[in-house]
């Protein structure tokens, strides 16, 4: 686990640069088990290339993988990981997006975009995504490695989309992950090796916003059941400062079976002023 100062100066690289790299952070007999289990499952799902430019006619993305296998719950809650997100947005974040990205050999570089123009807030703003790039193996210049423009989060506009910018490629270890404020420039590198570049996008944000993926209707109840409480938080089942997300003022978590979710704001508000009545007549 990441300690204090570790998690404060990573956070402030982020802040400053837009991004950061914690290198060989993830034991490398999970990185194997995580390659293997995306191989067997293109193999039995007969999954192949994306269909659109953009997310690579040689690249397999797979969607909603906590579904697929339980090695996969381990990537949103690594304790390598997860408290950096928390530090830099907070503990009610959620889990946005998981989906693998897996570049094939002749795959072309993607354009440079960030990945929150789509929201209408003026640039810059504070950090409402945190995308975090899992490098299952080696990220090289020649293989594909992200691309990016650091500092370009603090930038009042978004990138002109298919235009070429001046970029820094993020070249990493296997097992190294890169964390980045996802208003940051980016984008995926041209594979021009002979080999398959393996990576996770896994991406978290604010309790307050939309997910990209609906991960509440995606994973089948009964597979969100057998989650880490945690996790399951991560994936929506949760109340966000207290209010937002409740189903008739209960915490949604109980619909998993959990004997008891978090109050509402309002209830905990009744609760304090009564215990600080109860105080003042001592």
């Amino acid at each position: 686990m990441l300690g204090e100062a570790d998690i404060d100066s990573h956070a402030a690289r982020i802040r400053d640069d837009g991004y950061t790299v914690i290198e060989r952070a993830v034991d490398p007999a999970l990185v194997e088990a995580l390659k293997a289990a995306l191989l067997r499952i293109e193999r039995d799902h007969n999954l192949g290339p994306a269909k659109t430019s953009f997310e690579g006619f040689k690249t397999v993305r797979i969607n909603n993988l906590l579904t697929y296998d339980d090695v996969f719950w381990e990537v949103p809650l690594h304790d390598h990981v997860l408290p950096l997100v928390e530090k830099v947005l907070d503990k009610e974040c959620l889990l946005s997006s998981f989906v693998s990205l897996v570049l094939g050999p002749g795959q072309e570089a993607q354009p440079i975009h960030e990945d929150t123009q789509m929201i209408p807030l003026p640039r810059p703003h504070i950090p409402i995504t945190l995308n975090a790039i899992w490098a299952l193996t080696d990220f090289t210049a020649e293989n594909g490695a992200t691309r990016i423009i650091p500092g370009s989060h603090k930038l009042p506009s978004s990138p002109e989309y298919g235009r070429d910018y001046e970029t820094v490629t993020a070249t990493m270890p296997a097992g190294s992950v890169m964390l980045f404020d996802s208003a940051l420039w980016h984008g995926g590198g041209a594979n021009n090796s002979d080999a398959r570049r393996f990576a996770f996008s896994c991406a978290y944000c604010w309790g307050w916003m939309r997910q990209q993926e609906n991960l509440q209707l995606g994973i089948p109840r009964e597979t969100a059941q057998r989650f880490p409480r945690r996790l399951q938080e991560l994936c929506g089942y949760g109340v966000y400062k207290g209010q937002f997300g409740h189903i008739d003022n209960r915490d949604p978590i109980e619909l998993l079976g959990r004997e008891r979710g978090k109050r509402m704001v309002w209830e905990a508000t009744d609760i304090r002023k009564a215990r600080d009545a109860q105080a003042a007549k001592q």
